[in-house]
């Protein structure tokens, strides 16, 4: 079994925000794979499912925290204890500034640069869990950060954010298999990252 959680913030006003792009990566997998019903549990939305890979279905449980974002860590390290999980069975999405819009990379231990979500989680599970990072563009400024990720998506934005969030849901049998390298390969082939200059992205003109 292995946990997928995606973060972001509760509530309708949070919805759309780039913040919560871990949210819609979660409802798209749940989606594709027709998990369960959701039920509240561990402080999150859950809902449980299987993934087919090479090796036969993988059981998941999947993880919208209800904490906000910055408390992440106390509600997937609750279930990670309650199903003693380890940190290598355990992907988060999350968003990340420091990929351009519409860039996947999957990365395995280090640092939060910055994203609360991501230090919340380092602080109840150690470093060493699968982190699924969602490029969201970084806004040019740092005092910009916050509402560029508590802002919602543009228009322009939801043909790469749609494909990339697909990919994400089509290709989990590579991450539930343990093959987080061809996983990421596999999602940027099916939902390659759109051409932009950064100089248009710190303007929002994606």
């Amino acid at each position: 079994m292995i946990i997928i959680a995606g973060l972001g913030n509760p509530g309708a006003k949070y919805e759309k925000n780039r913040h919560n792009i871990g949210f819609m990566a979660a409802d798209e997998i749940s989606r594709r794979w027709r998990f369960g019903p959701e039920r509240a549990k561990f402080q999150s939305i859950v809902s449980e499912g299987q993934v087919e890979t090479a090796d036969g279905p993988v059981k998941v449980l999947l993880m919208k925290p209800q904490t906000y974002m910055n408390e992440s860590g106390r509600a997937v390290g609750e279930a990670a204890r309650f199903y003693k999980i380890k940190p290598s069975e355990i992907i988060v999405f999350h968003d990340e500034i420091d990929l351009a819009p519409g860039r996947f990379r999957m990365k395995t231990g280090g640092g939060a640069a910055g994203q609360n979500g991501v230090r919340s989680l380092i602080s109840h599970l150690g470093p060493d869990f699968r982190r699924a990072r969602m490029g969201v563009g970084h806004p040019g400024e740092k005092e910009l950060v916050m509402p560029h990720v508590l802002g919602d998506f543009h228009k322009a934005e939801q043909p790469w954010l749609d494909a990339m969030l697909q990919a994400c849901a089509d290709a989990l049998p590579f991450a539930a298999g343990g093959d987080d390298e061809r996983y990421q390969g596999e999602v940027m082939r099916l939902a390659p990252a759109p051409k932009f200059s950064p100089r248009q992205a710190a303007r929002g003109e994606l």
